[in-house]
Order: C-alpha cells, then structure tokens, then sequence
C-alpha cells in the first residue's frame, strides 16, 4: 500500500475542502471497497479523507412520508432501527442481509450508492422506493442516478449526505444470492405506491435498473400472479461464472413473484 495523508473532517464542508485539495483524494466511509483496492494495489489516493467524524451525516428520521437516512449511517443501524422497521421495512430486511456481520457494521448506505457495485442491496431499494439521493450540492432522483458499471450521477468532489427514502403502501426484497460473497446474483425489489409499482433488479446488470413490464402488470394487480408470462430479454444482462445473461434474465420475474407474494405477507 502507497504512503497517503490522512484528513478527519468535523463538517461537511471542510470534507469537500480536503477533497479538493489533493491530487487524487478519495472519501472514506466504511472502506468496505476502498481499502481493499488500496492493499490490492488497484488504487493509490494521495489523501484519504475520513467522514467517520462527521455528525450530521449520521442517523435516520422521518420526514413527512419520507424516511431519511444519513450517508454514514451503517448497515446494522439500518436493519435494527425502530423508525426503518416500523416505516420501511422490506429495507430493514435488505440492510440485514448485506454480507456479513462485520460487513453490516463497518459499511454504510453513501458508500455503497457511490460505489455502485453492480451487485450491491442498496441500489435495489433506492431505486425501488423511488428515493432521492441528497449530495451537498443538490437532489438526484434515483432514477437519473445509477449510470453505468460503477458509475453515477455524481460529479468529481460531490458528496452524499442523506437518501430519502419515500415510505411505500407495501415493499419487499428478495435475492437470489452468490453464497461465499452475499452478494445478488439477482436481486428484485418490489415496491407498491400511490402512483403504481415500482420493480427494481441489481445484480442482473451494470447496475440496478428498474422492469417496466413488470412495473405494468403489477400496477394492474399487485399479485404474484401478474408477474406469470412477463420475460426478460437477456441482452445486456451479466454473464460470468456464477450465472449466464440468459439465467439472471430468468431468476429476474421468479424473484419478482416472490417479492410480491412477500410484501403481501
């Protein structure tokens, strides 16, 4: 591992500050991805700039019929809080199920959206829940925010501070997951709203994308029957060696029925 500064920011702002002023700074947040590649020798930052110390980037509340959720709060603070249980909680679940234990406890909900991992849980439900991504400059929808493999919305230096989660009539989260890692082979979240269904997938992709022909016949019937005959072209689909394109795009509606016969308890 190269030789890097090392900056713990008590604000927001003096993050950005530090981020800026280094070559090629890097945000730490749990470091689930970061210091791996670091000890891998796939990344060398000239400055590491902790957000552990950052209060306000930490907690979760409600907010009208919104669930907001600090970028640092960590994955075990999501699945074992009252508010996410009680408000959201097919997310509580999906926060449960990331990796392992010091997994859960090290990583946090910024640093996986700005990670993107193809494979990840996180982008599944914020793209499911139509949630919006708070950064210190402005509001993304989640929508415009996944791009592409390990790519996003967010400009050099941009900051997430919060997500936004808007509290749905119904949700669930079902994975079909990769048992060394935890990670989704195919992950599907299904959530029901006032303005229809949404149905997101990570793990099958790039990144999460949402289905729209499931999204239809679920916003028609939200059973799992609707989902019975909806196919999913395998073109653009993941394809290594724990599953072909052709074999995601089959686990993809399979997943979706059972997340909707999931939320319907």
């Amino acid at each position: 591992m190269e030789t890097f500064s090392y900056h713990r920011p008590a604000s927001v702002a003096d993050a950005v500050r530090a981020l800026g002023a280094g070559s090629d700074a890097k945000l730490l947040a749990g470091g689930q991805t970061l210091l791996a590649s670091m000890k891998l020798g796939l990344t060398a930052p000239s400055d590491l700039v902790d957000l552990g110390g950052i209060a306000e980037l930490h907690g979760i509340r409600s907010e009208g019929d919104k669930l907001v959720i600090g970028a640092m709060t960590r994955h075990a603070d999501v699945a074992n809080a009252a508010e996410v249980r009680t408000a959201i909680p097919a997310l509580a679940a999906l926060a449960e199920g990331i990796g392992d234990r010091q997994v859960r406890n090290a990583g946090t909900l910024g640093g996986s959206l700005a990670n993107a991992d193809p494979a990840a849980d996180y982008p599944a439900a914020v793209l499911g829940l139509g949630a919006e991504i708070r950064t210190d400059r402005r509001k993304i929808a989640a929508d415009d925010f996944f791009k592409s493999l390990f790519e996003t919305a967010l400009e050099p230096g941009e900051l997430i501070v919060a997500v936004a989660f808007p509290k749905p009539q119904r949700a669930a989260y079902v994975k079909f997951l990769q048992p060394a890692s935890r990670f989704a082979l195919v992950g599907v979240f299904v959530a029901q709203t006032a303005g229809g269904a949404r149905v997101a997938v990570t793990g099958a992709g790039p990144c999460a994308f949402r289905v729209p022909a499931l999204e239809s016949a679920l916003s028609t019937r939200f059973a799992p029957e609707a989902c019975n005959g909806i196919t999913v072209a395998p073109g653009g689909l993941n394809t290594d060696l724990h599953g072909s394109a052709e074999y995601r795009a089959h686990l993809i509606p399979v997943l979706a029925r059972r997340a909707v016969a999931a939320a319907l308890g």
